[in-house]
């Protein structure tokens, strides 16, 4: 079925839109990248004029009946490509320039289907056009060539037991959509290889994979394409389902619902690409009680979203977003609300706002940030700092150190006011699991001793301590606290001034002990600390050694970098 395109009034007004929906039961393990720190639609109405120059065209292809009766046939692929094709082809909705529908056999060929990725890339492309790539049908495994496990879209002609050489390889499908001279690209993959739902394995590939770890599986294509943004209607290992009561694949039932206008999470006039997707992915997530998780993978967006439906309007409300696994079911919480689960976006009110990832009970992340109207920022973007940014701190600060026993202060040296300096690295050891730290204070103070015999004796004394300890450091949010074992090197001299005797004493020993440390970071890199540590240690005097415990309290203020 094709879909009548308006007539072209010039090569240079043709916007090619390909939009790549391939529903056919994804599996997919996402992970949320993009190139720049913020995508913006900014204020003024030219920038959102400029936001739409560019054409919308779409290639859609669903697939629900097979040659090979070892495939079975699919009940809605077809109703798939046509139902999204209708939406995309309404001016009141997509309005798409051309939606061009392969659903019959004879259009879904291996040989079809190729020629009409080769129309495409014929057709004179602009940077602002839109491309949208739609494809719903089973999905396989098979070995290549190389012997290579690869994941491959079984089109009509397929031979159940010639994947490889008959059925049309995913990657083809993401080097097609490379070579076009848009850079609004859309490839929605939902196919899979779990054996249920909208795809089959081969006996021998299905074989192989029960003897194998899901560690050691092929990733899917989503987790190495280049195109601007790749969806998928299930998560990797998952499948695909159809559904008699909504007459269609579930994903494709909810993508369409969104382009009517519900998936306008901002506000802004129009549904972009991964508002549509993130309205289908909680639904889906909800219709199928969890058993069927759509996702997302955005590589290259550039500064203009890619609209699927409507006209920009106005500026939308700000947005935060991520697709990164590792950031998959935190909260994002918004001044101390809950604002929406991860992967996915979240609408945050313009101004200065407090925001905070948690999951359960850890606090992972949080920030004052300001954000403006028209402003999609990535949640990473904020993360980055934390993982590549400062590693080291440097602390000058003030305390007091002294023996904890009283007969030690009264004989041998007071407890003293220290002012010391320290330098700490962040993960150096053990692969990022133990910090470092390196300290010295020193401190000088004079006080009468009670000497036996003599009585009470004035004496000067002065210390230096040099330090070094290693441990981990546990974090919840802005709080962090530090615990491990530490050497320290004490130098002490005493100064005894009497009429008749005017005697210096140096003692050098080197002592074993523990330290803790609290800190709390107001900035990214500003910190205030407090470390407390207790030693032990063979100290001479008058002669004699004893066994005594040294402690001491800094409290000082630290710059990261």
């Amino acid at each position: 079925m094709l879909l009548p395109e308006e007539p072209r009034v010039s090569r240079l007004l043709f916007i090619p839109l390909v939009l790549a929906l391939v529903t056919l039961g994804a599996c997919s393990t996402v992970e949320s990248r993009e190139k720049g720190r913020a995508v913006r639609v900014r204020l003024d109405d030219g920038a959102l004029a400029a936001a739409q120059e560019g054409e919308r065209h779409a290639l859609l292809i669903g697939i629900s009946a097979y040659t090979d009766p070892s495939w079975n046939g699919l009940r809605y692929a077809a109703k798939d490509a046509d139902d999204l094709g209708r939406v995309l082809a309404d001016p009141t909705h997509g309005g798409f320039r051309s939606v061009t529908v392969l659903t019959r056999p004879e259009q879904t060929t291996r040989t079809s289907v190729l020629a009409a990725l080769q129309a495409l890339e014929a057709r004179p492309w602009r940077p602002q056009d839109t491309v949208v790539v739609y494809v719903s049908g089973h999905g396989s495994l098979a070995r290549d060539a190389r012997g290579e496990l690869q994941r491959y879209l079984v089109t009509s002609d397929t031979r159940y037991r010639d994947v490889a050489g008959t059925g049309l390889e995913m990657a083809t499908l993401e080097q097609a959509l490379e070579r076009l001279g848009s850079r609004r690209r859309v490839l929605v993959l939902a196919t899979c290889h779990s054996g249920t739902g909208k795809s089959l394995l081969p006996p021998e590939v299905r074989d192989e994979l029960s003897h194998t770890k899901a560690s050691f599986l092929p990733q899917p294509l989503e987790a190495a394409s280049r195109a601007s943004l790749v969806l998928s209607a299930s998560d990797w290992g998952e499948a695909a389902r159809e559904d008699d009561a909504l007459a269609n694949d579930i994903y494709t039932h909810f993508l369409i619902q969104a382009l009517d206008g519900r998936g306008d999470r901002n506000r802004d006039g129009a549904v972009s690409a991964t508002e549509a997707h993130d309205w289908a992915r909680r639904n889906t997530w909800a219709y199928t009680e969890g058993r069927q998780r759509p996702s997302a993978q955005i590589l290259e967006v550039g500064a203009d979203p890619v609209l699927l439906a409507g006209t920009l309007e106005r500026p939308g409300q700000p947005e935060v977003f991520s697709y990164s696994a590792r950031l998959e079911g935190f909260t994002l919480k918004v001044d101390g609300q809950e604002a929406g689960e991860l992967p996915g976006g979240v609408v945050v009110p313009e101004g200065r706002r407090k925001l905070e990832l948690r999951k359960g009970g850890q606090v992972l992340w949080e920030d004052t940030v300001a954000l403006r109207s028209g402003e999609r920022r990535e949640l990473e973007a904020f993360l980055r700092p934390m993982a590549d940014g400062p590693k080291r701190t440097v602390t000058l600060g003030g305390g007091v150190l002294g023996f904890l026993d009283g007969k030690s202060r009264e004989q041998v040296v007071p407890a003293s006011a220290q002012a010391g300096v320290g330098l700490g690295w962040e993960g150096v050891l053990l692969d990022g699991k133990l910090d470092l730290w390196v300290d010295v204070a020193a401190g000088q103070g004079s006080q009468s001793l009670r000497l036996d015999p003599g009585g009470d004796v004035p004496v000067r004394h002065r210390t230096v301590l040099v330090g070094v300890a290693v441990g981990p450091t546990w974090k919840w949010g802005r709080l962090g606290l530090s615990t491990g074992p530490r050497v320290a090197g004490l130098w002490l001299q005493r100064s005894f001034q009497l009429e008749l005797l005017d005697r210096n004493e140096q003692y050098v020993t080197a002592w074993p002990g523990w330290m803790a440390a609290l800190s709390f970071r107001f900035s990214p890199v500003w910190m205030v600390e407090a470390r407390a540590q207790a030693l032990w240690a063979y100290v001479p005097v008058d002669g004699q050694t004893r066994t005594v415990g040294f402690g001491g309290l800094m409290l000082a203020g630290g710059y990261r970098f």
